[in-house]
């Protein structure tokens, strides 16, 4: 059976057929977040260990840490970093001991430069994943010596030097000419995770088709884990949770792994709750004036104010029960167990205390 082993310091994650789905948490990414990369210039990283500790709380078992940041200030002053071979070797290692300091789970190294990787590798404790290496000749020339050099298990991606192809068939060839690349240098296996590459469905209505197609051939054929940006395949459609929440047990039903995925469903912040009560007001229902937010949104259906699981957690946790990979599903009872209420602490049902009624 096919095991593939990420380790932190004192934690072990393992992904594998036989294991519930692994969910590797990809918030610590500064691309596309704006905020976060100012942040991360000003030496600022309270976001990155709130983020950590809020993955980890979601239900998250591995983070993935990408140091893919854009210093547009510091450009200004010194044309170096313009260059993410500068900017991400220090960034990356920073990054790991920030986390590795709040948190104890296995990692994650998510870059396209060598020396971040190569950073990342040095500064994480224990057996990281390394993500990523490619079909292109000269990125499987220069991670695979390093996938061998510190024994860690990689991610790898179906796309080569021809790009991303449309065609699933082609991608498996990648990932096969991966898979063989790496037996070349003594990897095995167990250690690739194979990503197929999820295409929007809002773009290509077989998408999902595909990606289910091609985990079931990746395990059947080449016996290797697989994992996917889940997010990717709701890309630009509405209610992108809901999709989301139907492909990720579909997904592992075909056979699928792990996901790099956002477990947290985000906090309702200041401003939305401000526009809600402007709505309500002007409909004419008067609120009272002291009235909690997190009252509030709860009552009106907008979430929490306080980072919390996503629905993503809950369809993953309940297609772990349907597959048998949580026996008796202690995961999902504990997960949906509701805290007991002030003053009902030991009580059984309907507050009484055990869990029988007396004769």
């Amino acid at each position: 059976m096919t095991r593939t082993i990420i380790e932190s310091k004192t934690r072990t994650a393992i992904i594998g057929f036989d294991q519930p789905f692994c969910v590797i948490g990809e918030r610590i990414n500064p691309t596309g977040r704006k905020i976060l990369s100012e942040e991360l210039e000003r030496g600022d990283f309270s976001r990155v260990e709130a983020d950590a500790i809020a993955q980890v709380a979601a239900g998250a078992t591995v983070l993935d840490i990408n140091s893919g940041a854009v210093f547009s200030n510091k450009m200004a002053e010194d044309p170096r970093y313009a260059d993410n071979n500068f900017v991400e070797p220090t960034l990356m290692r920073e990054l790991i001991e920030r986390v590795q300091a709040v948190v104890d789970v296995p990692l994650c190294i998510d870059s396209s430069v060598p020396g971040a990787l190569e950073n990342g590798l040095a500064a994480a404790e224990g057996r990281p994943l390394l993500n990523s290496v490619t079909g292109e000749e000269e990125r499987m020339e220069m991670v695979l010596p390093l996938v061998k050099k510190y024994n860690v298990p990689v991610v790898a991606i179906s796309n080569d030097d021809t790009g991303i192809s449309e065609d699933p068939d082609v991608r498996f060839a990648v990932a096969k000419k991966i898979v063989e690349r790496a037996a070349d240098y003594g990897i095995p296996a167990h250690d690739i995770v194979v990503d197929p590459l999820v295409m929007p469905i809002g773009a290509m209505g077989t998408a999902g088709l595909q990606v289910f197609t091609l985990v079931r051939r990746l395990r059947e054929e080449l016996g290797v884990n697989t994992t996917c940006g889940a997010s990717n395949i709701s890309f630009g459609l509405p209610n992108r949770h809901g999709i989301n929440n139907a492909f990720l047990p579909m997904a592992m039903a075909a056979g699928m792994t792990s996901a790099i995925m956002n477990p947290v469903a985000l906090p309702i912040g200041p401003l939305k709750i401000a526009e809600k009560k402007a709505e309500i007001q002007a409909a004419g229902i008067i609120l009272p004036e002291d009235i909690d937010d997190e009252v509030f949104v709860t009552l009106f259906g907008l979430g929490s104010t306080k980072s919390r699981a996503g629905s993503e957690m809950s369809a993953i946790r309940a297609a772990n029960f349907l597959t048998n990979n949580d026996p008796s599903g202690t995961a999902w009872i504990m997960a949906n167990r509701e805290a007991p209420k002030a003053g009902q602490e030991g009580r059984g049902r309907a507050g009484r205390t055990g869990g029988r009624r007396r004769s």
